[in-house]
């Protein structure tokens, strides 16, 4: 319970910081969008035909929070949910779980497991192989269908953004991911995509502000190279592959931090830009290696780079073979203690963690 009361009292702190107003009174919200990849998506994955029926679908997802399968990559709650409890709001449907407006009354949720921010036809043209056809375009296209569906005219459209959060979660892991797992990245190929995955980034944000966007969160990039995924994947020798404080991959985590920096940079301009909206980065990059460096400190286990959920054992419990929501995988005791659900995606403590950071950054 006390953590309860601290997260809602951070919750209030959110509300000031993207507001300007005095407390929960003074800033109300009718409705959240987010757009982003399978670390915000909350049930799209599960519709979409391509990875419908895929082992996220399967217990034990799910099983901390809702007790069954729901379509979101974790044992629970992704970060997009607390920060829609904090605001008091029903969860936004998935875009692809509604057809009408009364199904968007409380916003939609676009994001998709494995989505890129790149559209596919572009990493093609530099030979990277995307396995999920949805881009960021795809998801803005998705978001302005809705918003006419909400309200055809255009001060419709600006009075219900007024009154609604603009989400964007991590996005640019799968793009960045692809090279670096699937592909040839001796000559720099994913530090070269780093502006074009910020360009798209801007992309969406523009669009929404054009509509009439007022307040705007965008999350940064986590710390790759503390994924189990590719740690296991992609193990190293001596030297400097390794950070000594985290145990994590140094120069995934670099490619993150040089996101990081394009990104702040981008916002930094785009408030330039549009002095009367509120646009917030959100540091998921911190609270990860924090936690991952000092995991009894902040209440986690002592193997923070292992999966909970999956199979293989060594120091990450990570293989394809044993994938969580597969017959040979199983799950730990207390996810609660775990870092990585699955070896790609949080444990819905985690989870937790990460939103109670980003209130107070933000």
């Amino acid at each position: 319970m006390a953590l309860l009361r601290r997260f809602l009292l951070l919750a209030g702190l959110l509300l000031v910081a993207v507001t300007g107003g005095a407390g929960l009174g003074h800033a109300r919200y009718d409705r959240v969008f987010s757009f982003g990849d399978s670390l915000t998506d909350t049930g799209n994955s599960a519709i979409l035909p391509i990875t419908a029926g895929g082992s996220f679908t399967n217990p034990p997802y799910g099983q901390t929070h809702f007790g069954r399968p729901n379509g979101r990559a974790s044992d629970g709650r992704l970060v997009i949910d607390f920060i829609v409890e904090s605001l008091g709001l029903p969860p936004p449907t998935p875009y692809l779980a509604g057809k009408t407006a009364l199904d968007f009354l409380h916003g939609a949720n676009f994001a998709v497991g494995g989505a890129t921010a790149l559209e596919p036809a572009f990493l093609q043209s530099r030979g990277i192989t995307s396995f999920v056809p949805v881009s960021l375009t795809n998801q803005t296209s998705w978001f302005n269908g809705v918003l006419q569906l909400l309200d055809s005219t255009v001060n419709g459209k600006r009075e219900i953004m007024a009154r609604s959060l603009l989400y964007l979660g991590e996005i640019g892991f799968n793009d960045y991911s692809f090279v670096a797992v699937f592909g040839n990245d001796t000559a720099g190929l994913a530090q070269s995509l780093v502006p074009h995955i910020v360009g798209a980034i801007r992309s969406v944000l523009t669009d929404a502000i054009g509509v009439g966007a007022r307040t705007m969160v965008v999350a940064g990039m986590i710390p790759m190279g503390c994924e189990p995924e590719l740690l296991a994947m992609l193990p190293g020798g001596a030297g400097d592959y390794y950070d000594l404080a985290s145990g994590c991959i140094t120069r995934f985590n670099q490619l993150a931090q040089l996101h990081n920096r394009a990104l702040k940079r981008m916002l930094c301009q785009l408030r330039r830009d549009h002095p009367g909206t509120a646009i917030h980065y959100a540091d998921l990059y911190r609270p990860i290696t924090a936690v991952v460096s000092s995991p009894g400190k902040y209440g986690f286990g002592d193997m923070p780079l292992a999966a909970c959920c999956g199979g293989g054992g060594g120091p990450y419990n990570f293989n394809f073979t044993f994938f969580c929501g597969t017959p040979a995988a199983t799950a730990c005791a207390d996810p609660s203690r775990s870092v990585s659900w699955d070896g790609i995606h949080y444990t819905e403590a985690a989870n937790k963690f990460v939103a109670l950071a980003m209130l107070r950054g933000l």
